[in-house]
């Protein structure tokens, strides 16, 4: 658990070979210790202990005196009355910045809503572009969190272990820090799925002697062999992490006699051409298992990291993984970014202009141009993924991508030209179909096109895998299809009203786009035509927003119904009797268009009279049981209506898409003498085609005759009528 006490972070300190400002570290615990004074942690101890753990952390990568200093007081700006300027004038502006970077990553949850998680992300990339330490020291900060989370209230187990997963680990194996990665990984699983987890363990210890002595004889036998290297590698053997062991028992459905890799042992050379002497003569004492040789040497991970890497089977019939590396590739491979302070002097502080932070940098310019923040947790999640694939262009040059990315996403890693004029592709020399999933080793050759109008398909968007060609694709039809985007934005926006029963005003419009930083309606109904925008955010927005005024309302309207008894007075109105209410305003709501035989029900409105709803509207399921407006639902019937009474209805139409299939549909609805008021039609994603009909009917019962013939016409696969639930 590393240090716990001051006095034993001193005595690491002394004990480290690095040259440290001891005094200028004792200065921050003491105040470190007095602003935290009294504080205690969920375990019962002193507050104090945690920045000496994570600090002592830290010693484990000789991380230089100021982010020790850092350590030890990050979190005094955000818990206690200290401020930035205090640790300015105190420790200077380096230490400042990486406290105050520290603290607004911690300021707002992982898993809160999701403008704060795009926001907090944000931050943190941010932080990290400014100073890698930043985030170094906020993994240390999660690593020890971690570790005393049993202390903690079981959903605070869940919550902090799911943030871990998520963002945390990830990052750490972006940065290459695989200890940090591995035991975040293993702690969380523990909390994520105890039983899965624990059945795993068992496993792993059922045969822990024999399991011990098989390693063992596996680096003596190894030793034997290469004995004319020197200096004599270093040989180590293990088992996998728990976490990686699991993904293949319970992710990819594997038996446990069915992972090859449980098993691992590492040799440590001094130089490359050392670790390929050694490939070879491991794979003449054992026989290598097809298709689980990778050379990371030759084509390193995008986090540096190096490694030769081959499965064999022993005489025992047990296979392991062999891993073959550098005494400098085992560095990076455990310690990362940190390993440039552990072994060497450093590196500059800011990652901007460092090629191997280039991820960061793409990262944040992707949330830029992000037009909805569920764009930004995809990004995340996807960006960071610790799984990849690496595959080359007939030259040669190779590109690393997440695992299950197709050759669309290969085209737009090339280059943004490359993805837009592509036409297809060939992996191996054959062609294959754009969502052809890439695997490791495949080469894929892009077939492009010189013409000038030639660009991206819009269901391109539904097959990419990584959001960098997602956002490139995009920003084609951003820049390239605005009027058409417009069209088609406004056309799918209205389709969904419909469907939902909104009938959005003006204002409505105007402010949704405000939230999406979009200057006028236009740009919002581009931004939904090129897939920039989420129509079902937009719509659970505009929900929130009718559900909120709703309640300003009801809690300003008179509570008309208070001492009326019932059916003391009825009010019939256009064809419907009101229960209590006398010769008072109806109208009949275009949310969902009640026709004479619907159960219905009556809301008062304030100063329009009564709305009549169909009882299975959306809203009156969303707004019955809410206190400020349940008192306003009055029971509503209907009278007997007369034969010159009409009503509105608006029919969903689901077709195969075929040439006349417009004119089928309106020679059904003519014939039954029922007037059109308007129709529209567009083509969905699946390649039927939706026509959307506002019809004049008498009632339930003509409406439902012509539902009963339009779904005979050849090719209508439903139909219905909109809002019904």
């Amino acid at each position: 658990m590393g240090c716990t006490t001051i006095e034993q972070l001193a005595e690491r300190i002394a004990s480290i070979e690095k040259q440290y400002d001891l005094d200028k570290i004792m200065q921050a615990y003491e105040l470190a210790n007095k602003a935290h004074e009294g504080q205690m942690r969920s375990s019962g101890d002193p507050y104090i202990s945690h920045p000496i753990s994570v600090a002592s952390i830290l010693l484990d990568y000789c991380m230089d005196t100021d982010t020790i200093c850092a350590a030890l007081l990050h979190d005094v700006v955000e818990d206690t009355d200290v401020t930035l300027d205090e640790l300015r004038k105190k420790f200077g502006e380096d230490v400042a910045l990486l406290v105050d970077g520290v603290t607004k990553i911690g300021q707002v949850p992982l898993n809160s809503k999701e403008e704060q998680q795009a926001e907090n992300i944000r931050k943190i990339l941010m932080a990290m572009s400014k100073d890698i330490r930043v985030i170094i020291i906020k993994l240390a900060d999660r690593l020890h969190n971690m570790r005393t989370l049993d202390a903690r209230p079981p959903h605070k187990q869940l919550k902090t272990s799911l943030e871990t997963m998520n963002f945390y680990a990830p990052i750490a194996h972006r940065l290459g820090m695989s200890d940090v990665k591995e035991e975040m990984e293993d702690i969380a699983i523990h909390y994520l799925d105890p039983y899965g987890c624990s059945e795993v363990e068992r496993q792993i210890e059922l045969h822990k002697e024999e399991r011990d002595r098989f390693i063992d004889s596996i680096k003596r036998r190894i030793s034997e062999r290469i004995t004319d290297i020197k200096p004599e590698p270093i040989i180590e053997g293990r088992v996998k992490s728990v976490y990686s062991i699991y993904k293949k028992v319970y992710v990819k459905n594997k038996r446990f006699d069915e992972i090859y890799d449980i098993y691992a042992v590492r040799v440590i050379v001094q130089s490359v051409i050392e670790c390929y002497n050694v490939l070879g003569v491991i794979h003449d004492m054992f026989r290598p298992i097809p298709y689980r040789f990778k050379d990371y040497i030759a084509t390193p991970k995008p986090n540096r990291y190096q490694s030769l890497h081959t499965t064999v089977m022993g005489r025992e019939g047990i296979p392991f993984e062999v891993q073959i590396r550098t005494v400098e590739m085992h560095n990076t491979a455990q310690y990362g970014i940190a390993a440039h302070w552990k072994y060497k002097a450093g590196i500059t502080k800011s990652a901007a202009g460092e090629q191997r932070f280039d991820w960061i940098r793409q990262l944040l310019e992707r949330q830029q141009e992000a037009d909805d923040v569920e764009q930004i947790a995809d990004a995340i999640k996807t960006d960071l993924a610790p799984d990849e694939v690496y595959a080359f262009t007939p030259k040669g040059d190779v590109f690393a991508l997440p695992l299950g990315s197709t050759v669309i996403d290969f085209a737009y890693a090339i280059h943004t030209q490359v993805g837009n004029k592509m036409t297809g592709a060939k992996v191996g020399g054959r062609m294959v179909t754009l969502d052809y999933v890439i695997k490791t080793g495949d080469i894929v050759e892009i077939l492009t096109t010189n013409s000038a109008t030639h660009g991206p398909n819009r269901n391109w968007l539904e097959i990419a895998k990584t959001t960098s060609a997602k956002s490139k694709i995009r920003s084609w039809f951003k820049k390239e299809r605005r009027e058409e985007n417009i069209e088609r934005g406004k056309m799918d926006l209205e389709h969904e009203f419909r469907r939902n029963g909104i009938i959005p005003e003006p204002e409505m419009l105007a402010e949704i786009a405000q939230r999406q930083r979009l200057d006028t309606v236009d740009d919002l109904y581009a931004a939904v035509g090129y897939g920039g925008v989420s129509l079902s955010k937009i719509i659970q927005r505009i929900k929130e927003t009718q559900l909120r005024q709703q309640k300003e309302q009801a809690a300003l309207a008179p509570k008309p119904f208070e001492n009326i008894e019932e059916n003391t007075r009825r009010s019939r109105k256009k064809g419907i009797i009101i229960e209590g209410v006398d010769n008072c305003l109806v109208k009949f709501a275009q949310c969902c268009n009640p026709l004479p035989g619907d159960p219905v029900i009556g809301f008062v409105t304030r100063g329009f009279g009564v709305s009549i709803h169909k009882l299975d509207c959306i809203n009156v399921i969303n707004n019955m049981e809410h206190d400020e407006s349940k008192e306003r639902w009055i029971k509503a019937t209907w009278a007997g209506v007369d034969d010159t009474s009409s009503y509105r209805a608006t029919i969903d139409i689901i077709t195969e898409d075929r040439t006349a299939m417009i004119a089928d549909v309106t020679v059904a609805i003519a014939s039954n003498r029922i007037p059109i008021f308007e129709m529209n039609a567009h083509q969905l994603k699946n390649g039927n085609a939706s026509l959307v009909v506002t019809i004049e009917v008498a009632g339930m019962e003509q409406l439902t005759n012509l539902m009963v013939k339009l779904k005979k016409i050849p090719g209508v696969i439903s139909v219905e009528r909109t809002g019904k639930q």
